[in-house]
């Protein structure tokens, strides 16, 4: 059923448990670790299955807030070292529910670009009251929200004692790959203004009864919500001059000029594919895609533990899973579609051994 906000698909709602203690804290940081990383794959995979040269708006809509989730993860990373914590990055499968959901409705899959990827972007990023072009609202929704997640995350952290936080500890700080925006945390107040960075740039400004928010963030860009909903809807969204008292301000605009057929005949869902029975070429596009993102894990994982260098160990592992997916993409199976990297948790990895990938 289509409603103002798009596709009636599901919502995020995650559980929340109020922390008695510091080590409950830092299970909760370490769920939202889990969800930031956990929004990559799918994001990546209808990023990567966009033909070369073609919707270029909307490619620079993915790669933006994909650059952005990466963001948002080492700040996490960073809150849970700056409370004595200990980081995991935990590689979910696809399709599943995303960490900590106990919605039950949505669940996540690998979709090349198309209506559903962007759909269900939305449906992951989704604030709990959407500002909507023309203020066509629909009533609050009940929590939790990723967006209410952090903010009484957020609260949680304030309430620890000054002996809690560890200044200095494991703190990934490096400019160079992450446009600056990546800073260490050493406090609360440095927490907070984390959190709000996360929160702005996947939610925008939310509507309370003080105003009537707004689709953009701390940067004056639109929210990774309302970007989704620009490709979903092929339109712009624009400030409204002549919008009056009881509009949000903002418009649907011009188009986007989306065209998804321009797309690789990519499958849903690969690790759900059997490649046992696939060409050798195949199997060997797989191995390489789950070679490379099994890099990628190793080294955040490291980079988060302190080791010096491995941040861009990482990234560097993230171009290679690009180089490989390429490869994958224009390597058909035998039904003349393609797969991309269907991103197996490391343990499970291993196409060219028959295993489901």
């Amino acid at each position: 059923m289509e409603t103002p906000e798009g596709p009636d698909i599901g919502e995020v709602r995650l559980a929340w448990i109020e922390p008695a203690s510091v080590l409950g804290v830092r299970k909760l940081v370490q769920g939202a670790i889990d969800i930031e990383f956990a929004t990559l794959p799918p994001y990546l995979y209808a990023s990567m299955t966009i033909l070369p040269e073609t919707n270029a708006a909307a490619k620079a809509r993915l790669q933006s807030i994909i650059m952005q989730e990466m963001i948002h993860m080492c700040l996490a990373c960073n809150i849970m070292n700056a409370i004595g914590g200990t980081v995991r990055v935990n590689a979910p499968s696809y399709p599943g529910h995303l960490p900590g959901d106990v919605g039950g409705k949505l669940v996540i899959h690998l979709y090349p670009f198309s209506p559903e990827a962007m759909a269900q972007g939305m449906a992951i990023e989704k604030p709990l009251d959407p500002v909507q072009p023309k203020l066509l609202r629909s009533g609050a929704k009940s929590p939790v929200t990723i967006g209410e997640y952090y903010e009484r995350l957020k609260a949680a952290l304030c309430k620890l004692p000054a002996s809690a936080w560890k200044p200095n500890r494991n703190q990934v700080n490096d400019g160079q790959f992450f446009q600056g925006q990546v800073f260490a945390v050493h406090n609360c107040d440095d927490a907070c203004r984390a959190i709000d960075q996360i929160v702005s740039e996947g939610e925008g400004t939310p509507v309370t009864p003080e105003n009537k928010g707004s689709p953009l963030d701390f940067q004056n860009e639109l929210a990774h919500f309302y970007r989704f909903w620009e490709v979903y809807r092929n339109q712009v969204i624009e400030k409204d001059v002549a919008a009056g008292p009881d509009d949000s301000g903002y418009k649907w605009g011009g188009t986007l000029g989306v065209d998804y057929a321009q797309s690789y005949p990519a499958i849903v869902d690969p690790e759900e594919h059997k490649f046992k029975g696939e060409s050798a070429a195949v199997r060997a596009a797989q191995d390489k895609c789950n070679a490379a993102y099994a890099a990628m894990i190793a080294a955040l994982a490291a980079a988060f533990s302190g080791k010096n260098g491995q941040l861009g160990v990482g990234v560097r592992a993230m171009f290679d899973l690009r180089m490989a997916a390429i490869q994958a993409l224009n390597t058909p199976m035998k039904n003349g579609k393609v797969a991309g990297p269907a991103f197996l948790p490391p343990k499970r990895s291993g196409a060219s051994k028959g295993a489901a990938a």
